[in-house]
């Protein structure tokens, strides 16, 4: 599908960098790239670059 999708002239890349950087506007960064397989990193980064401000996040109660 990528090639096909590329074919037609989809950005795929940017496409794929977009949706990241929406998903991290609306969760924060670690479980976004924890679910998708992302390395944390890299949805921290996107964060940053889409201009969110997720900083923490309430982790489980591991008690």
């Amino acid at each position: 599908m990528h090639k096909r999708l590329r074919r037609l002239g989809f950005p795929i890349k940017e496409a794929r960098i977009a949706a990241l950087r929406q998903l991290v506007l609306q969760a924060p960064a670690p479980v976004v790239a924890d679910a998708l397989g992302f390395h944390p990193t890299t949805a921290t980064r996107q964060v940053t670059n889409a201009g969110g401000t997720w900083s923490r996040y309430a982790a489980g109660n591991n008690t």
